[in-house]
């Protein structure tokens, strides 16, 4: 910790490249703690006696600095008192509010070297739709999430969890799936987790809906027709976990194939949702199969399909958090399902680089059927699998509770990168 703010884990993959000469571009959800990393990684710099200087675009004295170009920015570090000729840690938040961010950043990247950008953005939607092509070669991204499992505990003041469960006692595992069923229940974003009372926590998640209406779909996407908007994600909040079927949801919501799309091209790059592509050796399968729709944060859900946090768990809110944690611990787009046209099916296929490891996800171990697992180990060559669950006996090294997903055993396929 730095400060009062707690380490998050991004940090470790973050700090190789402070020192490089890349501009660092953090982007996710509002409310994951964007400005809270930025705000350690400037304490940590300090720490190291570095030239730092930070920079909320929210505030219009300064938007209006760096929109008046790179010039006026470099005037106003010498006018702080900073020594350009030397090396000085400035770090931009809410960098999309700039009318041409990626002209701001070419520049000072290209001609002053000494001057590390650190910046933050709202949403990859913003940033893809400003960001140009001239800064291909000059920025590391890193993509924010709200809190894993083992930060949710972080932050909830317990110890990190130290290898598998058959080294642990019954009372620590109870207690790992009370905290478990709490950060299902009420979600992974930060100011959530650390509110005590449900009320407030259901406060927290109403704002955060609000506050994604309000701004990054109201003023990023220019969506006007608010109204529809918000039924066609509430619909969706309650088919996490579904196939994805555009037809439907268009005549349901009374909203046109075509803008549905696009509603949800806007959902997916502002980190509502994820549409999980079918898993397939044939590229054209992939292409062409409908995905599934899972939402990134179960709190989240739950508060847009329910209006209201629950006092228990239902399979498809497990299986939600269970998507979340693996796309936490792997890359997003590792993530896959499988079905077959006769309907077997498995929940999760994690893929990493040759190798595929099937994931089926049950509330209770005992509600697990091997029928599609050994059709696909069979047809794939594949020798193990995992089965994610909660309850119930955990009679066999691939039953595996959700916060065991980075301890895996399974012959060094399922470990964490």
């Amino acid at each position: 910790m730095a400060g009062n703010i707690i380490r998050r884990a991004i940090v470790d993959k973050v700090i190789p490249y402070l020192y490089t000469e890349d501009i660092i571009v953090f982007h996710g959800a509002r409310q994951v703690g964007k400005t809270f990393l930025l705000r350690y990684l400037e304490e940590y710099l300090r720490a190291k006696k570095e030239a730092v200087y930070y920079i909320d675009l929210e505030d219009s004295r300064y938007l209006k600095i760096l929109d008046a170009g790179y010039e006026q920015f470099l005037l106003h570090l010498r006018e702080e008192g900073f020594d350009i000729t030397k090396r000085v840690f400035v770090f931009v938040d809410e960098i999309q509010y700039l009318q041409e961010p990626s002209s701001f950043m070419k520049l000072v990247a290209d001609h002053h070297k000494n001057v590390k950008l650190i910046v933050s953005g709202s949403s990859s939607f913003e940033i893809k739709s400003k960001f140009k092509d001239s800064l291909v070669g000059r920025t590391i991204e890193f993509e924010m999430f709200n809190l894993s499992f083992d930060e949710f505990l972080l932050f909830k003041g317990h110890p990190p969890i130290q290898g598998r469960s058959a080294g642990m006692t019954a009372k620590k595992i109870d207690e790992l799936r009370g905290l478990y069923k709490e950060y299902v229940l009420y979600g992974g974003y930060p100011k959530v987790v650390l509110a005590d009372a449900v009320a407030h926590k259901e406060a927290y998640l109403q704002q955060i809906i609000d506050t994604y209406l309000k701004k990054d779909i109201r003023d990023l996407a220019v969506i006007k027709d608010i109204g529809k908007f918000n039924s066609l994600l509430e619909v969706l909040a309650s088919q996490s976990g579904q196939i994805l079927n555009v037809t439907e949801l268009s005549n349901t919501c009374k909203i046109a194939k075509q803008t549905v799309e696009r509603y949800l091209f806007i959902m997916e790059n502002t980190y509502i949702l994820k549409l999980v592509r079918p898993y397939s050796k044939n590229i054209r399968s992939e292409i062409f199969k409908a995905p599934k729709i899972f939402f990134y944060d179960s709190g989240l859900m739950q508060m847009l399909w329910l209006k209201s946090t629950q006092k228990e768990m239902i399979g498809t809110v497990f299986e939600t958090s269970v998507f979340s944690e693996l796309v936490k611990r792997y890359a997003k787009d590792s993530v896959y399902y499988w079905r077959t046209m006769d309907k077997k099916e498995i929940d999760f296929i994690l893929r990493i680089k040759n190798d595929v490891f099937p994931i089926e996800v049950k509330l209770n171990f005992q509600g697990f059927n091997p029928a599609a697992i050994k059709y696909f180990m069979e047809k794939y060559g594949v020798e193990d699998y995992g089965v994610a669950g909660l309850s119930g006996d955990k009679k066999n090294r691939y039953y595996v509770y959700p916060w065991e997903l980075s301890f895996g055993e399974f012959r060094g396929q399922f470990t964490q990168l």
